[in-house]
């Protein structure tokens, strides 16, 4: 179901700091308590292959994101034990050492459940009469863009061998910033500077005609 124009759940999960420590983070809080957008984004496990390459990403553009007043919260449904284990395993060998933005530990899977964003299947068992599940039962690679009411203002899910593009993000931020500031809204491929759009077709049609 998809969440956009729509309140952010209300759940606290474990989540673990670059310096190892414990943490209990609830999203919609960072949000509306900070005053700031998150950037939420889900990865299946740790220490795989895509999913190092997609931290490493979002660390290389956090000062990118903190210009824009977004926090940046990384997750999957592995232990916090698993996240410090990877935190403190060097890049050259498929480690995550030198990210500093906290990771979610959803290891109930209350959240990422509540979002829709596990590759799971219920199916009834007639042998056992019981209900099984099927799929690896972690998360498709999913992001959430929240506003600083807690207003989710756009997700997006990849299968899991589909990397992201970072910088798809930092302009999804600027244009809803924008969207924010002047009213107008953002046509296709718009970019920060650009020129946006009032909404009537007076302006749609003078858009079209000078470009």
């Amino acid at each position: 179901m998809a969440l956009v124009g729509k309140q952010f759940p209300n759940i606290t999960v474990d989540a673990i700091s670059e310096m190892g420590d414990n943490l209990r983070i609830n999203v919609l809080e960072e949000a509306t308590k900070n005053n700031k957008k998150v950037l939420l984004f889900w990865y299946p496990k740790d220490f795989t292959f895509v999913c190092p390459t997609e931290l490493h990403a979002f660390q290389s553009a956090l000062g990118e994101f903190e210009k824009r007043n977004t926090i940046v919260i990384g997750a999957s449904c592995d232990t916090n034990e698993v996240h410090f284990a990877w935190l403190n395993t060097p890049k050259n060998q498929g480690g995550i050492e030198g990210v500093t933005y906290p990771l979610l530990a959803d290891t109930t899977r209350n959240l990422s459940n509540a979002l829709g964003i596990l590759d799971v299947e219920e199916v009834y068992c007639e042998e056992t009469d019981t209900v099984l599940l099927e799929g690896s039962n972690v998360t498709f690679r999913a992001t959430f863009l929240i506003d600083e009411t807690g207003k989710v203002f756009h997700e997006a899910v990849n299968d899991m061998p589909l990397g992201r593009n970072v910088n798809e993000f930092l302009r999804m931020i600027d244009a809803y910033s924008h969207v924010q500031s002047h009213g107008e809204v953002c046509p296709a491929n718009w970019e920060a500077g650009k020129e946006a759009m009032n909404a009537n077709r007076n302006s749609t049609a003078e858009y079209l005609a000078k470009h």
